[in-house]
């Protein structure tokens, strides 16, 4: 009986030379295995989970140390932009770097303007974060941008809402899970930390070895923890937790 092929979205941030206590750092060795890990599975005949390559953000360290890897091993990842950060905000990509990005062929999503949670949006910040975003990216970039990834993965029936009638087909959200491919509109995805290791990612990738059941497990007790303790203090745990940087805010509370 033939297998149904799934995949699984990965979640990168920003990549460094070396090693950080920031948990959403990849130092660019660890990234390399990852890489090959990934390509060994893609070859492997029969494997029923494929992995999938997006970052947030856009940070300058995706074209400075992701592009050059990924295009040396073949892969085409999905870079998820916040655009009022783009020429902006020191350490992120300007707009002639970002469209370097795009021309070596990687592909480009928004991830609204400012990085804020859009479960917190009026209907006109809700606007402007997913339709200004969009709009920008089509015109800097000149192609369609059509994915958009939620700043710290929250969202509701609302923001779903106005994400499809801002123009977006595919919603990147920062659930651990498998999907099907061909997938449906939303998208589950694997945060990668630094602290992560080959091997625990390469179990990750086996659907029988339950981690994902196990991630999936605690990302449910994670939003109840959300919910009950409320934006402003869980946001505070995290950066704790997550040893974040004091001039970083990129993939907070995620």
């Amino acid at each position: 009986m033939r297998r149904t092929l799934r995949s699984l979205h990965l979640l990168y941030h920003e990549l460094r030379p070396i090693s950080s206590d920031y948990s959403y750092v990849v130092a660019t060795s660890a990234f390399e295995e990852h890489l090959n890990l990934f390509r060994q599975i893609r070859e492997t005949e029969g494997c029923s989970l494929r992995p999938e390559i997006t970052f947030d953000d856009g940070h300058i360290s995706n074209l400075e140390y992701g592009m050059p890897l990924l295009q040396s091993r073949g892969f085409i990842a999905q870079f998820f932009i916040t655009v009022g950060w783009t020429g902006q905000k020191k350490g992120y990509m300007d707009w002639q770097e970002l469209r370097e990005l795009h021309g070596s062929g990687q592909m480009i999503g928004a991830h609204g303007w400012s990085h804020t949670l859009l479960t917190h949006c009026s209907k006109d910040e809700l606007d402007g974060e997913l339709r200004r975003s969009r709009l920008t990216l089509e015109d800097k970039l000149g192609t369609s941008i059509t994915t958009m990834s939620l700043p710290g993965g929250r969202y509701n029936r609302r923001v779903l809402a106005a994400c499809e009638e801002a123009g977006y087909t595919e919603v990147y959200t920062s659930i651990p899970r498998a999907e099907q491919t061909p997938h449906g509109s939303i998208i589950g995805r694997l945060n990668i930390r630094g602290d992560m290791k080959r091997d625990w990612i390469a179990s990750a990738l086996r659907p029988e070895s339950g981690v994902l059941s196990r991630l999936g497990q605690q990302y449910r007790i994670k939003t109840t923890a959300q919910a009950l303790l409320g934006d402003s203090l869980y946001g505070k745990l995290w950066s704790l937790v997550n040893r974040q940087e004091s001039d970083s805010d990129a993939g907070a509370t995620q």
